[in-house]
């Protein structure tokens, strides 16, 4: 790790990630207990409907980003799009209608979708060694993993002496520091797509997660983890308060909880990693997000009392383990399944695929709970995840080599494609590389068998 923070442009990126997610952590406390000012018992359908629109938000604008990411300068990209993110945010405080909530939300969260894929592109760029960025990878969960854990902490300390709405400024001043640290980085242009129109270029990195495989299991994990993290995004503030009639400052030791879970396995998994490889880890990710939520549903109906605390908890806890299980690899995945030059596309397919489960997962979540109690929403949450679960099962083959040997039986786009490739008939030619889609590898090859011609 020292080695990697002696970078210089690393090391102000980080800086700039850092600050914005303990901005991010206090307005998602925040947040929360605005929902539950403005409609009390109905805060769980308001906040559940401003999640969704922020997963609307995601879905639409990120792709569309992508497009762009390689076109436009990114550190004048970033800067502009963290001022929009700290303007924006000085407005909540002064919100008093719930439909104000939802308006705010569509921009704030339209520069955030903007923002964090052509971000998380330009890490692969900044760090082209395998191990630093692997590091790089376990800094920034650690990054989230301490937001998760400290910035709770922090808004507990901060509501024993001010009003929640003053929360939202601190998220102001961490995206002013964000855009400050982005400035005095040094960010190197993308590599140019050659995939076309903007049209063309917005739904690259959709044709190449739908055509690999590794990526279709991606998918599945990610409906899984917005499944079961929907109870910890939506149900915190509703349970600890009307279920568990506990005091405000326990909705952020809960989400603390829940960020101690994630904090073991940010630390931990780098020499894992090395081991076992991303398809085990993800998928024992999985499994532990299905325990939680087993968990919860098992959770007592009633207040129960320090128990029933103890145990929501452990539950909380246990289902911060399984995410980080599963989104601390993707970025690994991720390069591994695509070239610089459409990184951002891949980048930002993730960004808008990974949302599009949340957008099912939160209204589930935010509305089913006011008719239904908490039990049963969470037998129902049980279902997708299980089901995501499946997929990844499925769809990520157990063998998944980074040297494949396939043929090719036409003209490729780059001529020195096959200068390696032995002919094995007239336009048929065979060779082995690192394989992934892009204009001269549309389709993911069959296995070619050894001894085959």
């Amino acid at each position: 790790m020292t080695s990697l923070f002696a970078q210089r442009d690393y090391r102000h990126l980080f800086g700039a990630q850092l600050v914005a997610l303990f901005g991010t952590g206090l307005t998602t406390v925040a947040l929360g207990l605005l929902a539950y000012e403005l409609a009390g018992a109905d805060a769980a359908a308001v906040l559940g409907t401003a999640l969704a629109i922020k997963m609307i938000a995601y879905v639409v604008v990120a792709p569309v980003a992508g497009a762009y990411a390689g076109r436009l300068p990114r550190r004048g990209m970033l800067v502009t799009l963290d001022v929009v993110r700290a303007s924006v945010v000085l407005v909540l405080p002064f919100v008093d209608q719930v439909w104000q909530i939802y308006v705010l939300i569509v921009v704030l969260q339209s520069a955030s979708a903007a923002f964090t894929p052509t971000f998380q592109a330009v890490l692969p760029d900044i760090l082209p060694d395998k191990r630093d960025y692997t590091r790089a990878l376990s800094a920034s969960q650690l990054a989230s993993t301490m937001e998760s854990l400290l910035s709770p902490l922090l808004a507990a300390a901060l509501l024993g002496l001010l009003s929640f709405h003053w929360l939202f400024t601190g998220t102001s001043i961490g995206f002013l520091l964000s855009a400050l640290l982005v400035v005095t980085a040094r960010i190197p242009r993308a590599a140019r797509s050659d995939r076309g129109g903007v049209w063309r270029r917005t739904f690259a990195g959709m044709r190449i997660y739908a055509a690999t495989p590794r990526l279709r299991g991606l998918l599945g994990l990610n409906l899984t983890v917005a499944a079961v993290g929907a109870i910890v995004m939506v149900h915190t503030v509703n349970y600890v308060q009307d279920a568990l009639a506990r005091p405000q400052a326990d909705v952020a030791w809960l989400l603390a909880a829940n960020g101690t879970g994630t904090i073991l396995v940010a630390l931990l998994l780098p020499r894992v990693l090395a081991r076992l490889g991303e398809r085990t880890v993800m998928l024992a990710g999985g499994g532990v997000l299905l325990s939680g939520v087993a968990c919860a549903i098992a959770l007592p109906s009633d207040g129960g009392g320090a128990g029933h605390w103890a145990a929501t908890l452990g539950v909380w806890a246990i289902i911060g383990v399984g995410t980080a299980l599963v989104l601390t690899p993707v970025g690994r995945v991720l390069r591994r399944s695509s070239r610089p030059e459409g990184r951002p596309a891949v980048f930002a397919a993730q960004f808008s695929l990974s949302h599009a489960c949340w957008l099912i997962s939160y209204p589930v979540a935010g509305w089913l709970v006011a008719d239904a109690g908490f039990t049963a929403t969470w037998a129902v949450l049980a279902g997708p995840a299980l089901a995501g679960f499946g997929i990844a099962l499925r769809c990520w083959p157990r063998h998944d080599p980074e040297l494949l040997e396939h043929v090719h039986t036409s003209a490729t786009a780059d001529p020195d494609h096959l200068t390696d490739a032995v002919e094995t008939s007239t336009g048929t030619h065979r060779h082995a590389h690192a394989f992934v889609i892009d204009e001269d590898h549309p389709r993911w090859p069959t296995p070619v068998r050894q001894g085959s011609p």
